[in-house]
């Protein structure tokens, strides 16, 4: 049996493209369901402000509630920060490579504080 010629793609074939550094597990891997679980969680309070909302609910009341959920956000957002140092930063550190680890480590805290900026805004 002869295997197919893979040299020519079809020309309407869509070009996928692999993100190899980013292929990897990732450093919450080993918590994925903790936080898929806090995420369900908070998608139900999310759901649950709106329908304060359309109830007519007392406005400070709502606000509680979106303190609470912004809290939650931010409680997970935290986590992933300290996981991805935990993760990626170390990893980038292990690189037996001095120019390409200190690239990779600025890389990765770079990440790391864009991400925090983000948050903070």
């Amino acid at each position: 049996m002869s295997m197919p010629d893979l040299s020519m793609s079809h020309p309407d074939a869509p070009i996928i493209e692999v993100d190899l550094e980013h292929a990897a597990p990732h450093g919450y891997t080993s918590n994925k369901e903790a936080y898929l679980k806090r995420l369900k969680r908070i998608e139900g309070q999310v759901r649950g402000i709106a329908r304060m909302v359309e109830d007519d609910k007392y406005c400070i009341d709502i606000l509680t509630q979106i303190a609470a959920a912004t809290k939650a956000l931010h409680a997970v957002s935290l986590g992933l920060v300290e996981e991805h140092i935990g993760h990626c930063v170390v990893g980038a550190a292990s690189e037996p490579n001095p120019e390409a680890r200190a690239e990779q480590i600025d890389a990765k805290v770079k990440e790391a504080t864009d991400a925090i900026g983000r948050l903070l805004r």
